[in-house]
């Protein structure tokens, strides 16, 4: 399933920059093809809207963050405990459109954290928890199609 979603989105990249080249592609093709699009239009336009509470220290760096996240493949926050880390770098994340052609992964050492970090990054982007945010735990899921993060 993996092999042929990343078989798919190397094709459509492959054919995107010429339009005319769709005419060449194999009917059944085209159509998973538009399927995918569709699905990933449909979480693009799912995201849900995060805010940021200004008191919190790394909502105070978020522009730095963000440049950061764009241009690097891997980011490494320090800061203080109680300065945000936890809950506000999965909503920046999101807030720069990741999450929509997959999942923003976020890990805790224990599964009571796991799942009360989900929770309360959930309500503060006033969704259900296991719809915009969820949670997966060795015998515990609480995700749907619809999970960003």
């Amino acid at each position: 399933m993996v092999a042929d979603r990343h078989r798919l989105r190397n094709e459509l990249n492959r054919l995107r920059p010429r339009p005319a080249a769709l005419d060449a592609v194999p009917e059944k093709l085209r159509q998973r093809l538009q399927a995918s699009l569709d699905r990933f239009a449909a979480r693009r336009a799912s995201l849900p809207t995060p805010t940021f509470p200004e008191e919190l220290p790394v909502s105070g760096q978020r522009e730095r963050i963000a440049e950061a996240i764009r241009t690097h493949p891997v980011v490494i926050v320090c800061g203080e405990t109680g300065s945000g880390k936890t809950t506000q770098l999965p909503k920046l994340c999101l807030s720069l459109g990741r999450g929509v052609s997959g999942l923003i992964g976020h890990t805790q050492p224990r599964r009571l954290a796991a799942r009360t970090t989900a929770e309360r990054i959930a309500e503060e982007l006033k969704s259900p928890l296991g719809e915009a945010v969820g949670y997966k735990i060795r015998f515990t899921d609480r995700l749907s199609p619809t999970s960003h993060i």
